[in-house]
């Protein structure tokens, strides 16, 4: 039996805002890893407090790869651009059981800061 789970939830998506002053790129990102010995098909569902869902954006995760996904990056998010300071949460729907996690790199401050973001699956 492979590890993970084919449902995964993360509510706390914000994007920070860029820092020209930083030698780091603030973002968010997703990873998704897949341990099968094929590709797995995941949708990724982007919701909003303030305005309609974003549903279905297909993403391939190679096998036994592991792939990171820019919340800040529209190519990586099937052409949807998230906008910065708004807050989002996340669904991940897998055709297979896959390990998900979620991070933010904030450079907003001097001393930055880098936390994962704890997610919910079943």
């Amino acid at each position: 039996m492979e590890g993970g789970k084919k449902t995964w939830y993360f509510p706390d998506g914000y994007l920070p805002e860029k820092n020209p002053e930083s030698k780091m790129i603030a973002h968010e990102a997703l990873m998704l890893f897949n341990t099968h010995e094929k590709p797995v098909q995941v949708k990724i569902d982007i919701y909003y407090s303030d305005r309609d869902p974003v549903k279905d954006i297909p993403v391939t995760v190679p096998p036994e790869r592991i792939i990171s996904l820019r919340m800040d990056l529209a190519e990586d998010l099937g052409g949807h651009q998230i906008p910065l300071l708004t807050q989002y949460a996340l669904r991940i729907r897998a055709d297979e059981p896959i390990v998900v996690q979620f991070g933010r790199l904030d450079t907003t401050q001097t001393n930055m800061s880098y936390y994962l973001g704890a997610g919910w699956c079943e």
